[in-house]
């Protein structure tokens, strides 16, 4: 246990009875944010609202804390950690969609205490399943530096302001000297047993200029190209269609803020 936000309410409802439970809060070293010559290091006990604050996040990957900011509530983000939230790979997380979009890197160590790095496509393996084996752990999420010139946007909706999403996107734009897309990344969340990167509509806007003719015809399809799950709470007619629309939504956005320059510092 780490922070136990998605494993207390799983035993209260009585839906896993662990025999044995390890807590993992007296293990410090696996706390801490550094800020490496290419991607930020974030320990896997690292507070999601540490991150969200913190000084190094804010200043060399801010879509970090723009995504953290709707993790759950504060209550929940004060306890909950950064390497529970990826480990547990929730399909309508945040978090593990981030991952995708960034191209991140997990170490996880086994019981020789050997390590070894994984990326999303390998760490994350269906609905609330990674691979991780049983005497593993995950120690660091290694999450690369966006390019300059790029823009982003977080869009999600949810029964009820930050409620696990019905379905999320993640977008992430980089334009070149001539205003044209370098670089497109869409993640999105809610629409699968994990989340999923949306190729197919990234290379459609790639030399392209993103403006809204453009975006919308790019996104227009993005419903066929998802199989989300129907249950109580939303269609997967509806998860479709809200995620083309909170696509188009990010990708204007991102796009936006990569014209406005993101203000992006040098690297460390």
């Amino acid at each position: 246990m780490a922070g136990g936000q998605s494993l207390m309410p799983l035993m209260n409802a009585r839906l896993v009875r662990p025999t044995v439970i390890i807590d993992l809060n007296h293990v410090t070293e696996l706390a801490y944010i550094q800020a490496a010559q290419q991607s930020l290091r974030i320990g896997a006990m690292t507070r999601q609202r540490s991150a969200e604050q913190s000084p190094a996040v804010r200043e060399h990957l801010p879509l970090l804390a723009e995504t953290l900011s709707w993790v759950g509530h504060i209550p929940i983000r004060n306890r909950g950690t950064i390497g529970g939230s990826v480990a547990l790979g929730h399909p309508a997380a945040e978090l593990p969609a981030l991952a995708k979009v960034v191209d991140a890197q997990f170490v996880v160590m086994g019981a020789d205490g050997r390590t070894r790095q994984l990326d999303p496509d390998a760490f994350f393996v269906a609905a609330c399943t990674t691979a991780l084996q049983p005497t593993d752990i995950l120690t660091e999420i290694r999450l690369p530096y966006l390019p300059d010139q790029t823009g982003w946007s977080v869009q999600e909706v949810a029964p009820r302001q930050h409620d696990l999403a019905l379905v999320g996107v993640i977008a992430v734009v980089t334009l070149d000297a001539s205003g044209c897309c370098s670089d497109v990344r869409l993640g999105l969340f809610g629409v699968g047993d994990t989340a999923v990167r949306a190729t197919q509509i990234e290379q459609r806007l790639i030399d392209l200029r993103p403006d809204a003719q453009t975006i919308r015809a790019a996104v227009a399809d993005l419903p066929s190209l998802l199989d989300p799950p129907s249950d109580m709470h939303a269609s997967a007619a509806y998860r479709r269609e809200v995620a083309a629309v909170l696509a188009g939504r990010a990708l204007t956005e991102a796009a936006q803020r990569a014209r406005r320059g993101s203000g992006m510092p040098p690297r460390p």
